[in-house]
């Protein structure tokens, strides 16, 4: 990681949430980060003030780095990878656009490109995020080591088969937006009852991320972490009970379905 030099095509919330988590642990110095979009003063302002090299035309990305990262709205990729098509050929690429499995991609690049596609979340920004990769690509064994060793540093990182893909991606892209609804909900109710606003996130934030912990570390069934609060008639049980009564596990579940489906 220490020389690699990574590109971004389009520099919106997801690049810059990675772009910030590399930074943020040391994986990348600023000087090997560089990239483009659109709006090029608001590039300016998302990269100089942290020494990222803003670049006006993706072709000076992908000439510049060896890694490629295409981070621009899936509608767009036809259009942006048309111009460098025959340049990504020699560069390790990794799309994080959603809805662009390896099938739908490989045909917008040129014959022979080692590409990847993959569906990381925003936390990646603070270290603590998912990437899902496909487990259907052609990188090499050691380009695929390369790139799970540099996201490693910014994510917990999974494959999953193609067609597995979609359903992975929304349940840790789209989820994140549930979970700050959750912690939302949970500060109002805090407040309601006395607590500033300013500590009732705080609270209900950290509850997050240390229930999430104890499971990654622990391996316990969420089913048992939860009977694990739950004291025969105490105050535990009666919130779960509420919370069933108003089809909160079944709401999460339908989000997810409608999402599936839309």
């Amino acid at each position: 990681m220490s020389e690699l030099r990574v590109g971004f095509i389009g520099f919106g919330n997801m690049a810059q949430a990675l772009a910030e988590g590399f930074l943020r642990t040391g994986a990348l110095r600023p000087e090997q980060i560089s990239a483009c979009a659109r709006n090029w003063d608001k590039l300016r302002r998302s990269t100089e003030p942290k020494g990222m090299r803003p670049c006006r035309e993706a072709r000076e990305v992908v000439e510049t780095s060896e890694l490629v990262i295409l981070a621009v709205k899936p509608y767009m990729l036809a259009e942006v990878t048309a111009p460098v098509r025959e340049a990504l050929r020699e560069k390790i690429v990794v799309s994080v656009a959603a809805g662009y499995p390896f099938d739908k991609l490989d045909p917008l690049l040129a014959p022979g490109t080692h590409h990847l596609s993959t569906c990381p979340n925003t936390p990646v920004a603070v270290a603590e995020g998912i990437l899902v990769c496909e487990d259907k690509h052609s990188l090499t064994e050691e380009e695929f080591d390369a790139v799970k060793q540099l996201f490693e540093h910014v994510a917990l990182v999974e494959t999953v088969d193609t067609a597995h893909l979609s359903v992975a991606g929304t349940v840790c892209g789209c989820t994140p937006a549930y979970a700050a609804m959750f912690i939302e909900a949970l500060g109002d109710a805090g407040v309601k009852h006395g607590l500033t606003r300013a500590q009732a996130y705080r609270l209900a934030a950290q509850m997050l991320v240390g229930t999430g912990k104890l499971h990654l570390e622990t391996g316990q069934h969420p089913g048992a972490m939860k009977d694990a609060v739950c004291s025969p008639g105490g105050t535990t049980i009666v919130g779960v009970a509420s919370l069933e009564r108003s089809g909160f596990r079944s709401a999460i579940i339908d989000a997810i379905d409608d999402v599936e489906n839309r």
